[in-house]
C-alpha cells in the first residue's frame, strides 16, 4: 500500500483512503481489526488526521456498512432491473454479479457476514437485506409471467445458492462456473437457455469455452 508523509506535512489523507484502508482491514482480519491507531500506522498518518473526517470509529463502521449497501445491493438491483427479452437473459444478467467481482465483491459479502455474528444490530440490517434482494429477485420473475410463488421460490433459490458459495467459502476456477452455466439457468428459470444466450454471456466476461462444450451448447 502507498504510504504518505506524516501529518506535520500537512497531508492527512481523505476519507477515501481511510474508508479504504478500514476496508482492506475488514477483508483480511475481520472487524476487530478496524481500529484508528492501527490504521493511522498503515496509512503513516498521526491518530487525529482520522477526526477530520470521521467523528468516531463507528461513524468509520457506518460509512464500510453503507459502501456494503451501495456495492452489493446496488449492483444486484441494477442487473435485476437491466433490460432483457427473456427470463434466460435477465438472469443471466444477474449471474454477472456472481461472476464480475467488481459488481458484487463477495469478499466484502463474507466479511459483512462474519461482522453480522459479532453485531445483533448489523444481523438484522442483513436479514432485512436478504430479503429485499429476494425481493427484487422475486420481481424481475413476476416481470416475465411467472406466478408470484412461483417467483419467490425461484429468487430464492438463485440468491440462496449464492449466498451459500460465499458463506462456505467456495471457490471454483471461471471455466468450472461457465460449464455449469447452463444447467444453473435451466434449474433457476425452468427454461433452456439459447446458444445465443451463453455466447453473450461469455463473451462480456471474457470466457472461450473449449471446442467440445461449443458442441454441446443448445442452438438457437
Amino acid at each position: 500500500m502507498t504510504t504518505h508523509p506524516p501529518e506535520d506535512t500537512g497531508w492527512r489523507g481523505s476519507p477515501e483512503i481511510w474508508l479504504d484502508t478500514a476496508y482492506d482491514a475488514l477483508i483480511e482480519s475481520g472487524v476487530d481489526a478496524v481500529r484508528i491507531l492501527p490504521l493511522a500506522r498503515k496509512l503513516n498518518l498521526s491518530r487525529t488526521s482520522f477526526y477530520w473526517y470521521f467523528k468516531d470509529r463507528d461513524h468509520l463502521l457506518s460509512a464500510l456498512i453503507e459502501r456494503w449497501r451501495t456495492k452489493n445491493t446496488g449492483a444486484l438491483a441494477a442487473r435485476a432491473q437491466a433490460y432483457a427479452e427473456t427470463i434466460v437473459e435477465a438472469t443471466l444478467n444477474v449471474c454477472d454479479c456472481w461472476i464480475d467481482n467488481n459488481l458484487f465483491d463477495a469478499q466484502f459479502e463474507f466479511a459483512i457476514r462474519s461482522w453480522g455474528l459479532q453485531s445483533a444490530a448489523l444481523a438484522q440490517e442483513i436479514s432485512q437485506t436478504d430479503a429485499t434482494r429476494i425481493d427484487m429477485l422475486a420481481d424481475m420473475f413476476t416481470r416475465f409471467g411467472y406466478g408470484q410463488g412461483e417467483a419467490e421460490t425461484r429468487a430464492r433459490t438463485i440468491y440462496l445458492l449464492q449466498i451459500g458459495y460465499i458463506s462456505c467459502r467456495t471457490h471454483e476456477s471461471l471455466d468450472t462456473r461457465m460449464r455449469r452455466m447452463s444447467d444453473y439457468i435451466e434449474i433457476f428459470t425452468g427454461r433452456t437457455p439459447q446458444k445465443r444466450d451463453l455466447e453473450r454471456f461469455f463473451a462480456r466476461h471474457n470466457y472461450t469455452p473449449a471446442a467440445t462444450e461449443q458442441a454441446q451448447t443448445p442452438t438457437a
